[in-house]
């Protein structure tokens, strides 16, 4: 594709030695990894706008920062764009073998199963664990929710979601017994079992937890929003309105009625 060996061959100038640039020749594998990051979040916040114009400047941001980590690769003979491709390709056909080869999957929850049972061969001489190799680095629910269904590909899952919700019943009942002997630890535990119960019944209902928990925190940032402007509108400094006023407003503006 001629737009993509031209943005490569942008890129191969602004790390070139005589005449590139001296900002990103200063950079390394480490050094790009807030921005790398930071462009990744960029991505989902604008899937979850729903902004596609936005999206596809975000993507464009991301494919440069993987072009970026194969230049730095390629001067120092560690890897190539080629053998980027090469590996994903194969990666792809092999865990697709129910499109590619013998394989057979009744349904999209079947694929999944499939694919975290050919990893786990693929990487038996490097992991010693099914639950090994997700990065510690992502959101606690993203851990949480991979953690789970990697352990799900080996049968240790529930049949049915109503068993673990009256595991969250049996969670909330520690953490009161907890709360009420003023256990600040086992309360700490407890939260953790319970978070971790939550994000269970959302993998079992096929949800994704963060997802669920990024919608609520952008509905609690609108209605907030709407109190603080109520107050503005008003003139009423809102430091100093009692609970019930601010509880009203909430209500109001989760009808929809400001």
């Amino acid at each position: 594709m001629k737009e993509f060996e031209e943005l490569v061959g942008v890129i191969n100038s602004l790390r070139d030695p005589e005449s590139g640039c001296p900002w990103d020749l200063k950079q390394t594998h480490a050094s790009l990894i807030p921005n790398f990051i930071e462009e990744l979040y960029e991505c989902v916040e604008a899937i979850e706008n729903n902004d596609l114009q936005h999206l596809k400047e975000e993507l464009g941001d991301l494919l440069l920062h993987i072009l970026m980590q194969c230049r730095i690769a390629s001067e120092k003979d560690e890897f190539t764009l080629v053998d980027v491709m090469k590996k994903i390709k194969d990666k792809l056909i092999n865990r697709h073998s129910h499109v590619f080869g013998n394989g057979y999957a009744k349904n999209a929850e079947g694929v999944k199963m499939n694919w975290e049972r050919i990893k786990q061969q693929e990487k038996k001489h490097v992991r010693k664990s099914v639950i090994d190799g997700i990065p510690r680095t992502m959101p606690a629910l993203i851990i949480a929710q991979r953690m789970q269904e990697k352990a799900a590909s080996v049968g240790f899952d529930w049949d049915k979601v109503s068993p673990i919700i009256d595991k969250l019943d049996e969670e909330i009942l520690e953490f009161k017994e907890a709360f009420q002997n003023k256990d600040k630890t086992a309360i700490q535990n407890e939260i953790g079992d319970i978070l971790f119960t939550v994000v269970n019944i959302s993998r079992k209902l096929g949800l994704d937890a963060e997802t669920s928990l990024r919608q609520t925190i952008g509905k609690f940032e609108d209605r907030f929003h709407k109190i603080e402007e109520y107050h503005r509108e008003n003139n009423e400094d809102i430091t100093k309105s009692p609970l019930e006023k601010l509880d009203e407003i909430w209500n109001l503006a989760k009808k929809n009625d400001l």
